[in-house]
């Protein structure tokens, strides 16, 4: 086993806010975690993925854990007032690193919240709307901060040791991300039967949205994950419980969203020192370095799975080599004679 192969909390980044003892949870009715239980509940009734479900399970028990301490414990106490208290403290408090959470943060732990207490509205167990003035801040769209180019990818795709084990999964990993674009929680959810590796395709099942796609995979990928499934799988999983995950941990469990990230950063830091990021840089290389190739956007944008043209248009503004080659050939003072004037 590798010596770094071991469970992580799941996304520690966003588990500011500490929740209250299961023990102590007033679960009656009209609670606030009573009616969490039966917002969560409906929500899978109406088809939810397990991924959302644990977005809003996580994300309302914060906001419950807050309300204790405000002394607000049953649903006819949230109001208004409470609700902009709870964005201001998400906006004032601060990471172990000193930094704020970002407006993206803030918004996966209030969207939730605005959904459950709306529910509860129509269901009318709210005296009055106390969403309505409920703000939400505008997500950020910035461009990708460090981007790799084809040369620093291969320096990343070659950093696991692939004569170990946990190393060849890795590569396999790395591989496939920057082949397919998959998003984390695609990777992490991917199962055996979604493969069809000879004709170097697989699905991607009820993805963001609830959306199904299917998506071509580079050869290079294909041998590496075929290595993967043959050399490394059987040795990880139990033999008794087979979970159908393609990627396993050291103890045969489907790897936690929090650990893939781990993985990946840890690999960036040593292959590329001073770079940070996760799994959503190569999803960022690969559309970015197919739109430098010549691919049109809304093949990348099938690739994404994005539902919207706008979502996968940043990636034009980060594919700078072809717009340099314009420049270039195009700027009437582009030319190095132009310096001497």
């Amino acid at each position: 086993m590798h010596a770094n192969d071991r469970r992580l909390p799941e996304d520690a980044l966003l588990d500011s806010i500490p929740r209250p003892s299961p023990e102590r949870s007033d679960t009656s009715p009209g609670s606030l975690p009573n009616t969490l239980q039966r917002y969560l509940a409906y929500r899978g009734m109406r088809g939810s993925t397990a991924q959302g479900l644990l977005a809003v399970r996580r994300y309302g028990e914060d906001f419950i854990a807050w309300c204790v301490t405000q002394r607000v414990h049953q649903v006819r106490q949230v109001d208004a007032r409470l609700l902009q208290a709870y964005q201001q403290a998400l906006h004032a408090y601060r990471q172990r690193n000193g930094q704020p959470l970002s407006v993206n943060a803030r918004l996966a732990k209030l969207v939730p919240v605005r959904g459950w207490l709306l529910w509860l509205l129509r269901e009318g167990e709210l005296p009055s709307d106390p969403v309505a003035a409920m703000e939400l801040p505008r997500a950020d769209r910035v461009l990708p901060r460090h981007l790799l180019g084809p040369s620093e990818m291969q320096r990343l795709l070659a950093e696991p040791d692939t004569g170990r084990p946990i190393g060849l999964r890795d590569r396999a990993m790395l591989e496939l991300l920057y082949s397919s674009g998959l998003r984390r929680m695609e990777l992490a959810g991917l199962q055996l039967k979604d493969l069809d590796l000879p004709r170097r395709l697989l699905w991607v099942r009820l993805g963001k949205g609830r959306k199904d796609r299917v998506l071509p995979i580079t050869a290079v990928a294909v041998h590496w994950l075929q290595r993967y499934l043959q050399e490394v799988r059987p040795r990880l999983v139990r033999p008794s419980i087979d979970p159908g995950q393609v990627f396993l941990g050291a103890y045969g469990r489907p790897l936690s969203l929090a650990w893939l990230s781990q993985i990946v950063s840890q690999h960036l830091r040593h292959a590329l020192p001073g770079h940070v990021g996760s799994c959503h840089l190569l999803r960022h290389a690969m559309a970015t370095q197919m739109l430098e190739g010549g691919a049109d956007i809304r093949y990348i944008q099938a690739m994404l799975g994005h539902a919207q043209l706008g979502s996968t248009q940043i990636y034009t503004h980060v594919a700078i080599g072809r717009l340099q080659e314009v420049h270039a050939r195009t700027h009437p003072r582009a030319s190095a004679e132009d310096t001497q004037s």
